[in-house]
């Protein structure tokens, strides 16, 4: 039998998630509460520069279920940002398009190539290196570094993903850690130098953003 790659299995991962869950934080590997689950889709948009034009075009990679999309619906920003999201789990994505069909929702593996997506000025990716399922921690870090540059490829103007921090009282088995120093090394050699971290919510992760 053919290796599962790290996508696919993170993928059936995510769809148990909703199997057991439905369409809530939790049906999308989220454990803690709503309220923590919005402060990340707020510390996410925070990537969205204060003088940014509109309309500004946002693509939620790995979106999932499209809760990112509902949470802006119900707390709209000065700046109108126009949503796309992408994800691989079809379960999941035929899920959001059954809820919001007028939604552009890609489906495009990019470790394979970024053939049939437009650039957009911002990429989100939340929660897609903060749980590893099976994988151990080699396997996250060389996923995590095959997608950061076809990511930061996609936006204009910036690049936003989060990660489970190291500076914790104890790590999870389940969850991918990532030393910062490791991320800055790969971040300023491969992608830029202009970038931000972002350690100062009350959870036990951080976001990163990227610029051009």
């Amino acid at each position: 039998m053919a290796r599962r790659l790290p996508q696919e299995r993170l993928a059936e991962a995510y769809e148990r998630f909703f199997a057991d869950h439905g369409d809530t934080f939790r049906g999308v590997g989220w454990t803690k509460s709503q309220a923590d689950t919005d402060l990340r889709y707020e510390v996410m948009l925070g990537v969205i520069k204060p003088d940014a034009a509109s309309p500004v075009a946002l693509l939620d990679f790995g979106a999932g279920l499209a809760h990112l999309y509902e949470y802006l619906q119900e707390h709209p920003r000065d700046v109108r940002i126009e949503y796309s999201g992408l994800e691989i789990s079809p379960r999941l994505r035929d899920a959001a398009r059954r809820k919001h069909p007028d939604l552009s929702l890609y489906d495009v593996d990019i470790t394979r190539g970024t053939d049939g997506l437009p650039e957009f000025d911002y990429v989100v990716a939340n929660g897609v290196f903060t749980y590893k399922d099976g994988l151990d921690y080699d396997e996250m870090v060389s996923f995590w570094r095959e997608l950061l540059p076809p990511l930061f490829a996609l936006a204009r103007v910036g690049l936003a993903f989060n990660a489970m921090s190291k500076q914790v009282d104890w790590e999870r088995d389940d969850l991918f850690h990532l030393p910062l120093d490791v991320m800055s090394s790969f971040v300023s050699a491969n992608l830029s130098r202009r970038f931000v971290v972002r350690h100062d919510y009350p959870l036990f992760e951080y976001t990163t953003y990227v610029y051009r």
